[in-house]
């Protein structure tokens, strides 16, 4: 595993699973481990809003190619709905977590911007559904 530089960007993920069927940090973590080798994000938010810590901040991800060396990657439970089709499937619980766990690496990181995947030049995907610079612009740096 590659130590993590500098913290620049908070990249958002959903797991696109869809929202009636539970994803346990077990099968994350397996996915991460499949394909990389190693856990691909530093945070899983839950259905419930429980925020589970997955890899060390200091360690690099892989989540986010050409960014995994300066970004952490927070993903969160769903992304798409019963038929299987993109949505933003965040509960309240998932949005309040989501948004306090922001808040805080904001304040350690305060140069880090907040995106989501899809918002990243030349990714072609809706993940996390949503835009999280702009549901987030209250926690993005003075100079973004």
């Amino acid at each position: 595993m590659k130590t993590l530089k500098s913290v620049k960007l908070l990249i958002v993920h959903c797991v696109a699973n869809k929202c009636n069927r539970p994803f346990s940090v077990k099968n994350l973590i397996a996915c991460g481990m499949a394909k990389y080798g190693q856990c691909s994000y530093h945070y899983y938010v839950r259905r419930n809003g429980d925020v589970i810590p997955l890899l060390p901040e200091n360690v690099q991800g892989v989540h986010a190619r050409h960014y995994n060396h300066c970004s952490l990657g927070i993903v969160y439970e769903g992304g798409l709905d019963e038929k299987g089709r993109n949505w933003d499937t965040r509960t309240e619980a998932q949005k309040h977590s989501l948004y306090e766990l922001l808040k805080e690496l904001t304040a350690e990181y305060p140069e880090a911007r907040i995106l989501g995947h899809c918002e990243l030049p030349h990714v072609a995907k809706a993940c996390p559904c949503y835009l999280p610079s702009k549901e987030y612009a209250d926690l993005q740096p003075e100079n973004s």
